[in-house]
């Protein structure tokens, strides 16, 4: 039952060989027969996902070639293990409706005798699908020990074929030949809290990381879920609560969608290593805590991830928990700018008035009828109060790290579409996938259905699928933030036994992508004005932090930078952005107006001083002058017309 595989899941039993993480390769699986290559044994893994077209190299499933009784699909784990279950699961199609009813399980030590799994006296059945998506968890009356073990279906449905996605869930045993059975473990040495944690688990341990370091961190929250659990943020910084001036703040958000989990365990990890590593006096983290102020939020949909969560690793499928508990899609839940911003180019013949930064919310998305998640409106809440310059959005199920746009200009299914800042975001993302252990490895085979290779990792969102709305085009539009969304692995809901070795895979492009604002070759010009909050204007129009501190992500060069303020003068100076280990400082100060000072000294019912006195009539003399000219102009132009009138 449901009950009992949940149960037998989180009971510590054995994990999952690695079908769906790809641990498993695909020569361990081999299979009695194959319709052809894209449903060949290399495709029975759990929530493999298929193309758009069936018939392609990427299809969602091992199927037989031949529908009878004498089918099998074998797994071979390469050393003695025990067997405890098997989890079964139908072929992932938009096209075809196949899957496994009934199935009996042999193992073998040789591949030649094969031994079935029993049930007392009689060889065991086990109850497989009863729909292509839903996985179903068949527990052996008995663990198997062996190294091979087979799948061999009895029935299926008869409108269909022989088509299934596997798991198999199994202890390795020690290998009595091995004498330093330490060189094989794999993991990490960091000692972090690596399980998973539902929402009271996440809050504690977040509460104890800030009991643990509590003069560098703050938990605090920015909202509510549909169901009232609290979006809670983990701020680390060395004047936590404080925006500090020419100090950049950076993000990183995971769990957008709640089956997407292992962002959430990344962050809690990533704000454990911190905390113990600054207390170290590592000089890495304690420069990165000194002059950044980083914000994690490791579950932006906590109601979806409990749905995930109560099904466990294996049983949640691919899409429980995906969406709010309203059953909304928060990556297509932010304003649709994109439209707006490709509306007004259209319109403005002037192209020097168009802008591609802090693009207004339309006024039917603010509306209370609007269709727009409560979580959603708390991460654009947070976005507007808080000066962030650079972000990550954690999701899973591939290996890739997208960046803007994500949506396609004409609403094609996917075309390359750039934003002006093409190059540098092409930069962030290799950042993280260069750095990234098994995004970086040359022999990787693809997840699912896409290979990104041989893009290098990295690929335009628009160009992998379009997605209107996305949080991370609603950034790049509606503040001066740099957003990426990185993919982290083929499987949404890694087991428990795979987060330190998956935590291992992505620590150091964590930390490298955040060192971007403050250790890397320089790729920024940091503004300040001191006196007053100003805007800034170079290519594109932002606008500077309440105290007048801007931050920008650029490629080395020459920039022509211009400030502007009310009641001041503006200012325009060139800025050269070099390849240095700090910011390119480019500082601003700017002359107030006369009627600005005027206005100033009136308030406090002051002395107008001689010298803006003197500014003052010096303005109305002019503007006197200006204005008598005028009406000059338009007398002598009056009497023209009435001379030629009478002539």
């Amino acid at each position: 039952s449901g009950r009992e595989g949940r149960k037998y899941l989180k009971s510590g039993w054995c994990p999952p060989l690695g079908l769906e993480s790809l641990k498993v390769k695909d020569s361990q699986i081999q299979a009695s027969s194959y319709k052809r290559m894209g449903l060949g044994p290399h495709r029975g893994r759990l929530n493999i996902q298929s193309g758009v077209e069936d018939g392609d190299i990427y299809d969602g499933a091992w199927c037989a070639q031949y529908e009878d009784q004498n089918q099998w699909v074998q797994i071979d784990a390469k050393k003695l293990t025990r067997f405890t279950a098997v989890i079964l699961q139908g072929r992932g199609s938009i096209w075809s409706l196949d899957y496994v009813e009934t199935f009996k399980v042999q193992v073998s030590n040789d591949t030649i005798k094969w031994k079935p799994c029993m049930n007392g006296t009689e060889e065991a059945v086990f109850e497989g699908n009863k729909d292509s998506d839903t996985p179903v968890l068949a527990i052996l009356p008995k663990p198997a020990v062996a190294q091979y073990i087979r799948i061999n279906p009895q029935t299926w449905f008869k409108n269909g074929t022989i088509c299934l996605r596997a798991e198999i869930m199994g202890c390795e045993l020690p290998d009595p030949n091995n004498i330093y059975p330490w060189q094989s473990e794999e993991g990490t040495k960091d000692k972090l809290d690596f399980r998973h944690h539902n929402y009271k688990e996440m809050r504690k341990l977040m509460k104890s990381v800030n009991e643990m370091c509590p003069d560098i961190t703050r938990i605090y929250s920015i909202g509510k879920s549909y169901m009232g659990l609290k979006l809670y943020v983990m701020e680390i910084s060395d004047n936590p609560g404080k925006h500090e001036l020419g100090e950049p703040e950076f993000r990183y958000v995971a769990g957008m969608h709640g089956n997407e989990v292992l962002g959430r365990e990344l962050l809690l990890n990533l704000m454990e290593y911190i905390c113990q590593e600054y207390k170290r006096g590592n000089e890495r983290i304690v420069h990165l805590v000194k002059e950044t102020r980083i914000h994690l939020l490791p579950s932006m949909n906590p109601d979806g991830y409990e749905m995930a969560y109560k099904k466990g690793s294996e049983l949640s499928g691919w899409s429980l928990g995906r969406f709010s508990y309203e059953g909304i899609d928060m990556n297509h839940n932010f304003a649709d700018l994109n439209t707006v911003m490709w509306d007004a180019i259209e319109l403005e013949t002037d192209k020097s008035k168009l802008i591609n930064h802090y693009f207004p919310i339309p006024e039917y998305y603010t509306s209370e009828d609007a269709l727009v998640a409560p979580e959603t409106r708390a991460v654009i809440s947070w976005m507007q109060t808080i000066p962030f310059v650079l972000s990550a959005n954690l999701h899973g199920g591939e290996l890739v790290v997208t960046y803007p746009f994500d949506m396609t200009k004409d609403w094609a299914p996917r075309e390359h579409t750039p934003t002006p800042d093409e190059s540098f975001f092409r930069w962030l993302a290799t950042v993280y996938a260069s750095t990234n252990h098994v995004m970086s490895n040359p022999d990787r085979r693809p997840c699912h259905n896409e290979d990104f290779l041989r893009y290098n990792n990295i690929i335009n969102g628009a160009n992998w699928h379009t997605v209107p709305g996305s949080m991370n085009d609603f950034s790049y539009l509606h503040t001066n933030c740099f957003e990426v969304t990185v993919e982290l692995s083929c499987d949404k809901f890694p087991h428990a036994s795979e987060l330190p070795i998956e935590w291992e895979n992505n620590k150091e492009s964590l930390l490298v992508y955040m060192e971007q604002v403050t250790l890397m070759p320089f790729r920024m010009i940091k503004t300040i004005n001191r006196q007053l909050q100003n805007e800034l204007k170079m290519f594109s129009y932002t606008v500077s932090a309440f105290d007048g501190d801007f931050w920008r992500l650029l490629n080395p060069g020459n920039y022509d930078v211009t400030v502007t303020a009310e009641g001041y003068f503006p200012a325009t100076r060139s800025c050269r952005v070099e390849y240095e280990h700090y910011p390119t400082i480019c500082d601003f100060h700017l002359t107030k107006t006369p009627k600005q000072r005027l206005r100033e000294i009136l308030a406090k019912g002051g002395k107008i001083p001689k010298d803006l006195q003197l500014r003052l009539r010096q303005l109305r003399i002019r503007k006197l002058r200006a204005s008598t000219k005028l009406i000059n102009q338009r007398r002598a132009s009056q009497q023209r017309r009435a001379r030629g009138a009478h002539n």
